[in-house]
This record gives C-alpha cells, structure tokens and sequence, in this order.
C-alpha cells in the first residue's frame, strides 16, 4: 500500500465549495517530473481568496491549494535537479490549475522550480512567499523605471498585508523615504518598525477624489487597485511611477488618461504567477541582499495545516498583519 499524507483540498458541490484534509497519495497527485517533499508553505492574499472561494482563484476541482512551496527534491526525472535538492516555487497555476503547496508532498514540473537561495531556510523562503516576491518584483519596476531613493516619497498602499510589508522594508533598507497607507491606525508601530516614516489612513485615498491632484509621491507600490490606484495615480508626481500588484478593494480603475498625458506618469502591472524565470531570479537574488532578515521575522507567525482555513478567512477580511509560514513538513 502507498504511503498516504495530509493536504487540503478543496472542493466543489451545488451547495458550494468545501474544504478537507484528507489523506492522499503519490498516485492522487498531478503529473510532473519532480517529487517535492514540502516543509513549509505560506498563505497569501490569493490563497485566501482560494480557500474561502471569495475570488474565483481554483479553475479545476478538486484542488490542493497553496500557491508556494518549499521543500526537498525527493525524486527527479529533470536532469536540472537531483534527490535533496532544496528548492521553493511560486505561483505557475498552483491552486488554480495545478495541485499546490498545502501538502506534504508536491509533484510539479521542474521548469517552475528555483533552486533555494543559500540566504534562506525554507521558512524564510516561505515567509517572503509570492507576496514578498512580489513585493521585489515591484521595487525593480521602480527601479527600472528611474524612481531612485532621491527622487522623492515612495507610496506604499495596503501597508500591513504581506506585500505592503516587505515592500517597505526593502525600499527602507535601499534608503528610500516609505509613505505607508493602512486602515488600521494602530499598527503605525509596527510599521514604522519596518523602516516607514510617513503613516497616512487609507480613507484619504479610498473615496472617489480629482482625475488630478496635488503632486505628492515619486513613486508606489499598491495592493489595492480600484479607487485607491486611481487616487495614488492623481497624486503622483511628474515622471513618477506605480507599480500595480493587488485588488483587494477591486478589480476596477476608476481613473482618467489625465495622469498619464499630463504628468507623464507610468502605471507598472506587475505579474508575479508566470513571471520569466530570469526575472524571479533577479528578484530572488535581490531578496537575499536587499530584505533584513531579522525585519522579516518580526512580520512572520507560523500555523500548522490545520489552521489554514482560519488564516485564509482572516487575511480575506483585513485581520493578517505581515506573513504567514505554513509548517508542513521536517
């Protein structure tokens, strides 16, 4: 008989969707050339979303969620990896398409895989997951783009969550002067802990405001799109940029060309689920020089399997501050 492990699967019936943890074996998995033994996950925004069924995330049921993973390589036909290689993946459809991280084991392609950068444990690896990723994707855009640390205020929207946080670590350490927007007054603390100089309520930019308005920012990370994106874009200096990388107050953009045309300014969408391999090694590789460690673990706690489907349900409605690891395995 096969060995069986736990994950969390979710399912769907007419009366909606369901979540179990069930026992399942090698045979149970989706196809792939690399068996994964997973040590740590984490929960995201999206996999919120997934878990509760608040977004429409999961496309075919049923499915093991988590949209990261980090673990040991236990069996490889990839000629790039071999059996106790420490490896992490992000994003490339798990829990949308493909069987995802909330299971002791993971059989994936290997062309998704990254091999671990030696900065990191794979708790740390997951403590940055696809948010603090992102986050590094979104500092490079800037970067890209010419938004330097002298080139004035960086904007950071939806501070507390898992993006906003390290966002505002990386561009604290990198000598930027971080702006934090947070609906949650009390957590000034905690972010100016992570290096933001500047706390402003979020209700100064999530109510419907001018198509332009009093230049203010250089540049912004925003997780929250709709009319906070188009109130950050209305007050972004000339030349300045914001890199989009969230919905969490929408999908919509209720904005006008006027930012775009008259000031010159660049919206950035940032993707983080079928980014280029080249660029997630790039950001990999800044994540190991350019985030504080000991600043990520002040913003990480850790839950078992178990007690995923409540910190899915408490990230969805504003509760999560920082990062959640998911222990899974040795």
């Amino acid at each position: 008989m096969s060995e069986t492990f736990r994950a969390i699967r979710i399912s769907k019936t007419d009366e909606g969707q369901t979540i179990e943890i069930p026992r399942i074996s090698l045979e149970d998995l989706m196809e792939g050339d690399v068996v994964v033994a997973v040590a740590h996950s984490t929960v995201n925004y999206k996999d919120g979303l997934a878990i509760t069924g608040t977004g429409p995330v999961v496309r075919k049921w049923p499915m093991i969620g988590g949209i990261d993973l980090a673990g040991t390589v236990e069996s490889s036909d990839n000629s790039l990896f071999k059996s106790g290689d420490k490896v992490l993946l992000n994003g490339y459809g798990l829990s949308e398409t493909h069987f995802g991280g909330y299971a002791d084991k993971a059989r994936v392609k290997g062309e998704w895989l990254l091999p671990l950068p030696t900065a990191f444990t794979t708790a740390q690896a997951m403590a940055i997951g696809t948010a603090g990723y992102t986050a590094m994707l979104c500092v490079l855009a800037l970067e890209d783009h010419g938004i330097a640390p002298d080139s004035g205020e960086v904007l950071v929207t939806g501070a507390n969550g898992g993006v906003g946080s390290v966002a505002i670590a990386i561009l604290a350490r990198l000598g930027y002067s971080v702006t934090a927007s947070t609906g949650r007054p009390a957590e000034a603390e905690y972010l100016k802990s992570l290096g933001a100089t500047t706390i402003i309520d979020r209700a100064e930019l999530s109510e419907k405001g001018r198509p332009l308005d009093k230049e203010r920012w250089a540049g912004a990370v925003d997780c929250l799109g709709s009319t906070t994106l188009a109130n950050v874009l209305a007050k972004t200096r000339y030349g300045g940029a914001v890199a989009a990388c969230g919905l969490a107050q929408g999908a919509d953009l209720p904005s006008t060309v006027m930012p775009f045309i008259l000031r010159g300014v660049a919206l950035l969408g940032v993707d983080s689920v079928q980014a280029p391999m080249t660029k997630r090694k790039r950001a990999w590789d800044r994540l190991a020089t350019d985030l504080d460690i000991a600043k990520l673990e002040s913003m990480t706690r850790h839950v078992t399997l178990d007690e995923v489907p409540q910190a899915a349900a408490d990230i969805v409605a504003g509760k999560v501050r920082g990062r959640v690891v998911v222990d899974i395995g040795g």
